[in-house]
């Protein structure tokens, strides 16, 4: 799909499935450091089969600009309902998985009109994270500029498998990684460490997040506004999610009145990569239903 000026950024974006299909759009929202076609890479053909399907890339981030903004969950909200404006959304089943999940919940609440349906996937928002010390040196002015390009660096000239080991380590994934991230999924994230600007995108988005009253003071955490949820709600988890552990999942579950939960074993911070064929057939039954 070739770039779309949107929201006075260049926005690329993937759209799939049948224009005319009487089943509801799908819009996927992709979390941090990643993109539409590299998070939902086992998905989107999937739900393409009965659905039209709608998969951004945030700006900062995948192949969109990178421009320099305030970067946080309320910049993604705004750009998220102005991309549905442009492409003629009134309403869509929204997938969000972890700070993508965060924005989809927040779209969900501020904005009920244009949800109607929510799949949270591991999602920011539900509980106090377990954030790994690396998040707290990227805050640090100069420190974080020099950690991405020691990551950049490391893309280039580290053997594949080692990537593979230390992703696998923050993401607490015991599958198959030669899959889940394999060659051309590796290619995909050096080109987005060396693109102009994703540096500045990635920090700044990480600043908003980690603050001292984000982390002491649950700035971002919005189990106390759950119940007013009132749509139908599908929570996707991976059991071995160092991140955000199952206990997230399973309070929002008991708040939300119309909520399901499903929890995928084998599975850590990102199910729709390593259990794809569970993750699939769990979004389809709750989309279908």
């Amino acid at each position: 799909m070739p770039l779309a000026a949107l929201n006075q950024a260049n926005i690329e974006y993937r759209v799939l499935g049948p224009q005319d299909s009487p089943h509801p759009p799908v819009l996927f929202i992709h979390g941090l450091g990643s993109s539409g076609y590299m998070e939902w890479r086992f998905n989107l053909e999937a739900t393409a089969d009965r659905h039209r399907v709608f998969a951004p890339d945030l700006p900062g981030f995948g192949r969109s600009e990178k421009p320099r903004v305030r970067y946080g969950i309320p910049y993604f909200t705004r750009f998220i309902q102005h991309y549905m404006e442009e492409r003629g959304l009134r309403s869509a089943a929204v997938v969000g998985a972890s700070l993508g999940g965060r924005i989809a919940l927040e779209l969900a609440l501020e904005s009920p009109r244009l949800v109607r349906k929510l799949v949270l996937v591991n999602a920011l928002g539900l509980g106090r994270p377990n954030v790994h010390v690396s998040y707290g040196l990227v805050t640090i002015p100069r420190v974080g500029e020099a950690l991405m390009n020691v990551a950049r660096g490391a893309l280039r000239w580290a053997p594949s498998q080692t990537i593979r080991r230390v992703a696998a380590r923050y993401a607490g994934s015991s599958s198959d990684l030669t899959r889940t991230m394999d060659d051309v999924y590796l290619d995909n994230l050096r080109e987005l460490y060396a693109a102009e600007g994703y540096h500045n995108a990635y920090l700044a988005t990480v600043r908003s997040l980690v603050t001292p009253k984000a982390v002491f003071g649950g700035q971002h955490d919005m189990t106390t506004r759950l119940n007013e949820l009132k749509l139908p709600v599908q929570l996707i988890w991976g059991a071995d999610d160092p991140l955000f552990p199952v206990a997230h999942a399973a309070r929002a579950h008991s708040l939300i009145e119309r909520s399901r939960l499903t929890v995928i074993e084998g599975a850590g911070h990102t199910p729709q990569a390593e259990r794809p064929e569970e993750f699939n057939r769990v979004l389809h039954t709750f989309l279908d239903s």
